[in-house]
């Protein structure tokens, strides 16, 4: 095969999902590579990429997770670089561009900059011991705070974090999905 253009990442080199497409498209004409949702909610998106013979039959895959951002590229176009991570991964699977390794430049990069920010994120708390608590009780003044103060992470995320110390009743995501609405 082809040496395909590489970048060198931390002492490693990668090749550009957009070197590997190139390659497919050149080599392999009949061939094709499909994309499928497979998940999305407001933080994140699941893609499935296909690589299929001229006959249809299943050659390669490779999927991927990208998650919503408040900076970078994942700020606007998460789902677009979702898709671009999982082709690379099947035409990697599918032998193109692996010298040194399957992962993608691209793929490579993002993974660095997600750790990178998560190192930056608080953690959450480490013994969850779930509390109960009522709409009226003082402890919601100290959640709806914090629901205020993390609302750019999404309701999911917050109610995950509030769920390690409090039982999150419907009555209680509802008041959190209320009090998220009404800080925008």
């Amino acid at each position: 095969m082809t040496k395909l253009k590489s970048v060198n990442i931390k002492g490693k080199q990668y090749v550009e999902v957009h070197e590997r497409l190139r390659y497919f498209r050149a080599n392999y004409p009949n061939y094709s590579l499909t994309s499928e949702v497979l998940e999305k909610t407001s933080d994140s998106i699941l893609i499935l990429a296909t690589i299929s013979n001229a006959e249809g039959k299943v050659i390669a895959t490779g999927m991927a997770e990208e998650m919503k951002a408040d900076y970078g590229i994942n700020k606007t176009s998460y789902v677009e670089n979702g898709e671009t991570s999982a082709w690379g991964r099947a035409l990697g699977n599918f032998g193109i561009g692996i010298d040194t390794s399957v992962a993608s430049a691209n793929e490579v990069t993002n993974a660095i900059s997600n750790q990178k920010r998560k190192a930056k994120e608080p953690a959450p708390p480490k013994e969850p011991v779930q509390v109960e608590m009522e709409l009226n009780d003082e402890k919601m003044v100290d959640v709806l705070k914090y629901v205020v103060d993390n609302k750019s992470k999404g309701l999911d995320w917050i109610v995950k974090n509030i769920s390690t110390k409090y039982n999150v009743t419907t009555k209680l995501k509802n008041k959190i999905k209320k009090t998220l609405q009404d800080a925008e």
